[in-house]
């Protein structure tokens, strides 16, 4: 990447920002904070199919306070998804004061430390803080990319085929 990370991280949660209270990204926090990276920055990043997965995949393993701004800020949430049970995982994205913009009922920036608070859905459990991994990881092996779909309804068109593909016991692509 030839663009300064604290760049990409201005750009990213200045995106987000303009999201603030949508309700377009509801279940998909993941492709909320992926969306607010690559839609700000034209960079395609490659993390995981569901937050969980990402977190293992980048290694969310720092827990100093507060995540720097940019950061992706990690949590398990364990609950039910059309039938699957496991530990899908919530993403906000750290503005680098202690607080977080990420999607649940919609998008809103809270405490990073207060998700615990927040009510799960029926059957999840309450979300508890796994980690976060700093921007410059997330960055890594990215690549320049143009969007040309709306951003909300291709994040509900993967998440579909995601699914899809997890209950027919199939890898998904990315």
């Amino acid at each position: 990447m030839t663009v300064a990370v604290d760049t990409i991280s201005r750009n990213a949660l200045r995106w987000a920002d303009e999201h603030l209270d949508s309700t377009a990204y509801t279940t998909r926090c993941l492709a909320f904070v992926e969306d607010a990276i690559e839609r700000a920055n034209e960079v395609e990043i490659f993390g995981g199919d569901y937050a969980g997965e990402s977190a293992d995949r980048y290694g969310a393993t720092h827990t100093a306070d507060p995540a720097p701004p940019g950061a992706f800020v990690f949590y398990r949430s364990v609950g039910d998804i059309e039938g699957i049970r496991r530990d899908w995982g919530h993403v906000g994205l750290s503005m680098g004061d202690g607080r977080v913009i990420h999607a649940w009922d919609r998008v809103r920036v809270d405490e990073a430390s207060a998700l615990a608070s927040l009510s799960p859905a029926p059957g999840w459990e309450p979300l508890s803080f796994r980690g976060w991994t700093p921007l410059s990881r997330i960055l890594e092996g990215s690549r320049p990319a143009t969007w040309t779909t709306d951003a909300a309804t291709a994040a509900a068109h993967q998440q579909a085929q995601w699914l899809e593909q997890d209950r027919r016991g199939s890898a998904p692509t990315r």
